[in-house]
This record gives structure tokens, sequence and C-alpha cells, in this order.
């Protein structure tokens, strides 16, 4: 697998007495904008010469949502980086947070924010599986929905689905996994999901920022994948209006503690649930959680919280092997597809990891 690195850890390359030309890479450097209520990625490339670090970069905050015109320069800040496998060779993508340009993290950089709280928790070793819905637009509908209008078979036979009657676009989620895997990234599986047009990915598990960092790279690679195809990759959290299941990016995660023992699980879940907690998070979790959470198509009601083994019409899910073996994770099935990843591992941590240590000290 290929390898991926932090920016700042990234070695200096050398070159050897007998090659005289220059070598140049191209850096495709990918940034959050500041666009609301969801934030679009965006990216550029730099020339640069082989072996040489990566440099901070300016950038026009105006035409992204993160600036005025009158004081439009913001920063890049190379924080991750991998092998670009669309360009191939030594070419690189590489992921930045956004900093004003006296070095401060910009508003719109949730990265900055999830740094400190996954430090503080690091040693109960939080880590997290992120599940990626998505769905494929051609125009404005899913692919798979008639193009003359109306509706396809009711979803029933779309799920993990085999066949040109029930799977479309299986050749751009192919190429997409493969790309991902070139680059290094965490991928851990795909799956056909139960709309027409409508799969998954998973990344993880990994620790909060390296889950998150390679779930945006991962998300670049799909809209850019989907572009050579002429379709959209949508995170929209209700791409096709009625009985149909909506988009999310379900969360699990465990902790050292939860990986050893059940009652670090249900601490987990009752401090997701304690006092104004569910709607603190539901609020992060995604644009439009109104119209995906309704407690039909495999959710809870937005505005309730629950909890229960094998229950996927709970806000969280303790999945039946971890009720069986009485330890493992829990998934979060509250988040959508639109979520910042940066921002719902954050919550997370922040909430399990803050009653998991207050537990341990009584």
């Amino acid at each position: 697998m290929a390898r991926c690195e932090s920016a700042a850890a990234r070695p200096h390359r050398t070159r050897t007495d007998r090659e005289e030309d220059p070598v140049s890479i191209k850096a495709e450097y990918i940034w959050i904008d500041g666009t609301q209520p969801t934030a679009k990625l965006r990216s550029k490339t730099r020339i640069l010469p082989d072996g040489s670090r990566l440099p901070r970069w300016g950038f026009d905050g105006s035409s992204t949502n993160q600036a005025e015109g009158h004081a439009s320069d913001l920063v890049l800040e190379p924080v991750f980086s991998c092998p670009d496998p669309i360009r191939g060779g030594d070419h690189l993508l590489v992921l930045c947070e956004v900093l004003h340009t006296d070095l401060t993290p910009h508003p719109s950089n949730t990265r900055a924010l999830l740094r400190p709280v996954a430090e503080r928790f690091a040693g109960q070793e939080p880590i997290f599986g992120i599940e990626q819905e998505y769905t494929f637009l051609k125009g404005d509908r899913p692919l798979g929905f008639p193009e003359g209008g109306g509706y396809p078979a009711p979803q029933a036979d779309y799920y993990c689905g085999v066949g040109a009657d029930a799977i479309f676009g299986r050749e751009i989620v192919e190429k997409h996994l493969d790309l991902c895997l070139a680059a290094g990234l965490g991928l851990s599986g795909i799956n056909a999901e139960v709309m027409p047009g409508q799969w998954e990915f998973q990344v993880g598990a990994l620790a909060p920022l390296e889950v998150s960092d390679h779930m945006w790279v991962a998300r670049w690679l799909l809209h850019r994948t989907a572009e050579e195809f002429g379709v959209t990759a949508s995170l929209d959290a209700k791409p096709a209006k009625g009985d149909w299941n909506g988009a999310g990016a379900h969360t699990n995660f465990s902790t050292r503690a939860m990986r050893e023992g059940y009652d670090a699980i249900i601490t987990a879940c009752e401090a997701l649930g304690q006092d104004d907690k569910p709607l603190e998070h539901v609020r992060q979790y995604g644009t439009g959680i109104e119209d995906r959470l309704t407690g039909a198509h495999e959710t809870a009601p937005w505005d309730a919280y629950s909890y229960g083994a094998s229950d996927r019409g709970a806000s969280v899910r303790i999945p039946w092997q971890v009720e069986v073996e009485k330890k493992g994770y829990i998934e979060d099935r509250r988040p959508n597809a639109n979520v910042d990843p940066y921002v719902v591992t954050r919550l997370i941590v922040d909430t399990c990891c803050t009653e998991l240590a207050r537990r341990e000290q009584i």
C-alpha cells in the first residue's frame, strides 16, 4: 500500500550527483472552504522541485467564502500528504488547514478544533470507522431513476445488489476504490446502498485526526472520479424526497476501555444521551438532519435519543457481536453524509472520553 504521512513529517528526498536535470512534482493542494451551510472542497496545483518540503501557500479567500475582498489573502498549511493516484509518479495530494496571514486558524478550520481534543484524550486510544454514504446524480436525478421522469421500483433489491437492473455506477465506485487504495488511504470496504445510484465506502478504523484527514481526501477523490464520468457525487442527506432512504455517515467509535469491557460501552452510550448532548451533537451532524432523521427509513427521530443492541432505528446502535462478546464499539447512526468528520469525531471524543475519564476517577 502507498504511504500517507503528515506533511510535517514528510522527509527530504536526496538526489544523486549523476542527476543533472531538475525533476518537478505536481502537488495538488486541497482545502475545505467556507461555504455555508455545507463546506465544499477546493484544490489547486503547485509545481515543486522533487525532494523539497511542502511550503505554505496563499490563496484568494474572497473566492471561497472565507474572506472579504479588501483583505482576501489566506494561507494553506500542509498537514497531510499522500501519493496522487490520478497523476501517478511522485506527484502528491496535499491536504491543508486554512490559516489567517498571522498563522492563526481561520474560523472555517475545524481541524484546528479537533487537534487539542484528540491530544487531550490520546491516552484512551479513541478510534473511528466512518461509513460514507453518497448518491450519484445525473442532472438533478439519482443515477438509475428514469431519465424522463417517474420513479424506479421501490427500494428492496438495490442494497448490496448485483445486475444492471439494480446497480448503477459500479464502474465509478470501483475506480474510486482503486484510487484510494493506491493513495494509501485507510478504506476498509464499499457496498451498494438502499436507493438506486446510492453507494457507501468505509474509512477506518483510525485515530480521530487520521480518519478525518483520510475521509476528506477520499471525498476529494470521489468528486474527482465522478467528474470524469460526467456525474455528480452528492453528499445530500435526502437526495430523493419520498419513500427513499437518506444518506448518512454512520460513525463507529471505541476507546481502549470499550474494546476491553461492556461497562465502558454503556457509559459511552449514556454519555451521548445526557442533558443537552443529543441536540448539541445533532445540530452539528450535517445540513438537512431533520429531513433524514424522521424515525423512518432506519433512523431515529432527530429530536429524540435512544440506544440499543442491533437496533437500526436507534440513535446509537450496539452491534450484536458487541453485546455477545461484551466489548467492542458503538455506532452513532445520526451523522449525515455531509457531516464534517473533524466535527463529529471531536464531539464524540469530547463527550464520551470526558465521561469515561470521570467514571475511572470515581
